[in-house]
C-alpha cells in the first residue's frame, strides 16, 4: 500500500501583528501618575496611616523621614497641630479631586445644553445665551466666586456650583460653533426633512458628534478646576477646616513656611503633578481627536 503524498504547496499563514505607535514616554509617565494618583484617592481610607484630623501638639512641627527630629510613624513629618501630613494629602488629594471632576461636569452639563440652545434656536435666544457667556468671560471669575461665597456660604456644595460655574461658557461656545457646522449637514436636514423634532435631532445627531471636542476640553480644564479650588482654599474661602484639601493645606502652612518648609512642600507637589498629568493627557486628547494635528 502506497501512501500519496501531497505535494500541493501551502500558503504560510502569519498571525496578524498589532502595530503599536511609538508611545511618547512623556505620556507614559502622565498615564501612570494618573492611574496611581486615582488609586491613592480611591484608597485614602485604607492606606492612609492616621486620621487626617488627629491632632498631637507634643508632635507638632517634626520633618519628614531622614531628617533631625523625625518620628518613625510620620513618613512626611507633622503639621502646625501635630497631624500627619502624609494622612491629610491622600485625603485632600481625594476632595481635590471629587470637586474638580464634579464641579467640571456640572459645568460641562450646563455649557452643552446652553451651546445646544444657542445653536438650534439662532435669532434672539442665541444672541441672549452667547451675550451672557460673554459677559461671563470679560469678567473675572476670582470676583464671581468671592460673591457667590459670601452670599451663599463655604460649604461643599456651594464651592461645587462654584467650580461648575467657572467654565460653563467654554462648553457653550464650543458646542454653539459645532452645532452651527453641523446643522446644514445633508444628514441633518433629512432628519429635518423626514419630519424629525428639534430635540431628536440634537440627541441623535448632535450630541454624538460633540462627545470627542467636549471631552478634550473637559480634560483641558480639569487641571485648571484643581488650580482653582487650590487657590480658594489657598484664600480661606474654599472647603473650610478641618477638613483637608490640597489647597487649604498649602494656605494654613504658608506662616511655617520659613521654619518648617515640608508643611507645604508635600501638598505644593501633589497640586502641580496633578495639573501637570491633567495637561498632558489633555493634550494627548486633543491631538488624537483633531485631524489637522494626528497627520503631522
Amino acid at each position: 500500500m502506497s501512501l500519496a503524498l501531497n505535494t500541493t504547496p501551502r500558503l504560510a499563514v502569519r498571525a496578524p501583528r498589532l502595530r503599536l505607535g511609538r508611545i511618547d514616554p512623556m505620556l507614559a509617565a502622565a498615564g501612570a501618575l494618573a492611574v496611581v494618583l486615582l488609586l491613592l484617592a480611591l484608597l485614602a481610607p485604607w492606606i492612609a496611616p492616621f486620621d487626617p484630623n488627629q491632632q498631637k501638639l507634643l508632635s507638632r512641627l517634626r520633618p519628614p523621614l531622614g531628617f533631625d527630629r523625625a518620628l518613625a510613624p510620620y513618613w512626611l513629618g507633622t503639621d502646625q497641630l501635630g497631624r500627619d501630613i502624609l494622612s491629610r494629602c491622600l485625603y485632600g488629594l481625594r476632595l481635590s479631586l471629587a470637586l474638580a471632576f464634579f464641579g467640571g461636569l456640572f459645568g460641562l452639563v450646563i455649557g452643552v445644553a446652553v451651546g445646544l440652545l444657542a445653536g438650534l434656536a439662532r435669532g434672539a435666544v442665541d444672541t441672549l445665551l452667547m451675550g451672557l457667556a460673554d459677559v461671563k468671560l470679560s469678567v473675572p471669575f476670582t470676583l464671581v466666586a468671592l460673591l457667590v461665597i459670601a452670599l451663599a456660604g463655604t460649604s461643599t456644595q456651594v464651592l461645587l456650583v462654584v467650580l461648575g460655574l467657572a467654565y460653563w461658557a467654554h462648553f457653550a461656545r464650543l458646542v454653539r460653533g459645532q452645532v452651527i457646522a453641523l446643522r446644514d449637514m445633508p444628514y441633518v436636514e433629512a432628519a429635518r426633512a423626514v419630519g424629525a423634532s428639534p430635540l431628536r435631532v440634537a440627541l441623535r445627531h448632535m450630541i454624538p458628534n460633540l462627545v470627542s471636542p467636549v471631552v478634550v476640553m473637559a480634560t483641558l480644564n480639569f487641571s485648571n478646576l484643581i488650580l482653582l479650588e487650590s487657590s480658594l482654599s489657598f484664600l480661606g474661602i474654599g472647603v473650610q477646616p478641618p477638613t483637608a484639601t490640597l489647597g487649604s493645606m498649602v494656605g494654613q502652612g504658608r506662616d511655617y513656611m520659613a521654619s518648617a518648609p515640608w508643611v507645604v512642600a508635600a501638598p505644593a507637589l501633589l497640586i502641580v503633578i496633578v495639573a501637570l498629568v491633567a495637561m498632558l493627557l489633555g493634550d494627548y486628547l486633543r491631538d488624537r481627536v483633531d485631524a489637522r494635528l494626528r497627520e503631522r
